[in-house]
């Protein structure tokens, strides 16, 4: 594992063919995020306009990735019944789509006998692997990314399993 990490979007940019994203906790407590979530919280809304600042940072990003003709999946792995936090993730996600993502989310009970990472990720046409890091509590630890091949086979295959069993996110109820 190298710990010098690119800076995400340039990762990003350099995509040809693929970007995939596994997800597998249940509550992340990203501080940029705090305001957004409470609020989710207490009132049940949330910011689905693409176009807004709170996006700023990622929908241009996945759409000019995905005009180059980059696919981008990404998979959710998720307990059931959801957490708070996954429910808000799940009513923002008609932005990740609209963005040109494609999203499905697989119950983590459906997941039991598939080999997955210790962590969160993204791999990069299939080749670079920058995994994700947090405390406990699910604040941000950091990045590490590998192009070890025996490590980006087996994501890959943990990803694709995944991805076959999971559920779109417009077929996916909270």
């Amino acid at each position: 594992m190298t710990q010098n990490v690119p800076d995400f979007s340039t990762l990003l940019r350099g995509a040809q063919r693929t970007a995939v994203h596994l997800e597998m906790r249940d509550v992340y407590s990203v501080a940029d995020e705090a305001e957004e979530f409470e609020e989710f919280k207490r009132s049940g809304t949330v910011d689905l306009d693409p176009e807004s600042e709170g996006w700023a940072g990622w929908v241009p990003l996945v759409r000019e990735t995905v005009a180059r003709g980059v696919e981008i999946r990404r998979a959710r792995i998720v307990s059931e019944p959801v957490t708070d936090y996954i429910r808000w993730e799940h009513a923002l996600t008609p932005v990740n789509i609209a963005a040109g993502e494609r999203v499905r989310w697989l119950p983590r009970r459906l997941a039991s006998d598939i080999a997955l990472p210790g962590n969160d990720l993204w791999l990069i046409d299939d080749r670079l692997v920058l995994f994700h890091h947090f405390t406990g509590n699910g604040d941000w630890k950091g990045h590490e990314y590998t192009g070890d091949p025996a490590t980006v086979k087996m994501v890959a295959d943990a990803f694709e399993t995944v991805w076959e069993r999971a559920t779109p996110h417009e077929q996916y109820a909270v």
